[in-house]
């Protein structure tokens, strides 16, 4: 990620749109490993199951929403918070739409991964938009 300013705390601050372009990257080499698992089982009759798919999705993804809350101040709470309700409302819209749209699924949970999938950027997203105003100061400038 690209440093944007080194404010005198020491805090380095990054553009806002980068964690959601690094975790949708590492969604995609997610689903990559998820396929080559699929492809190797296959002619051995064993697919993996969504709930493989999205936990090694999920694992591999999570790294810049952890460089976010580690690298943040203290009041990262509700940013977490915030992050994981966007996170859950956007995965059940998603989920229902998918639902909705593709009745003929035969697993369920396809709409469910894929809502996670949509979702965890929108987290990060809005994980790295509280951690951002935190770092405002009260006259509203910027402090980095």
């Amino acid at each position: 990620m690209a440093d944007v300013k080194d404010s005198g705390s020491g805090s380095v601050r990054r553009r806002l749109w980068e964690p959601v372009v690094f975790t949708v990257a590492l969604e995609l080499g997610g689903l990559a490993v998820s396929g080559l698992v699929a492809l190797v089982g296959w002619p051995f009759g064993w697919l993996p199951d969504v709930g493989f798919v999205g936990l090694v999705t999920g694992l591999i993804a999570i790294g810049p929403a952890a460089e976010l809350y580690s690298g943040a101040e203290p009041p990262r709470r509700l940013a977490v918070v915030a992050a994981l309700l966007a996170l859950a409302t956007v995965r059940l819209l998603v989920a229902a739409g998918v639902n909705w749209a593709f009745p003929a699924l035969a697993d369920p949970g396809v709409g469910v991964l894929v809502g996670y999938l949509v979702g965890l950027p929108v987290g990060v997203a809005v994980m790295a938009w509280f951690l951002t105003r935190a770092n405002v100061d009260p006259q509203g400038s910027s402090s980095g």
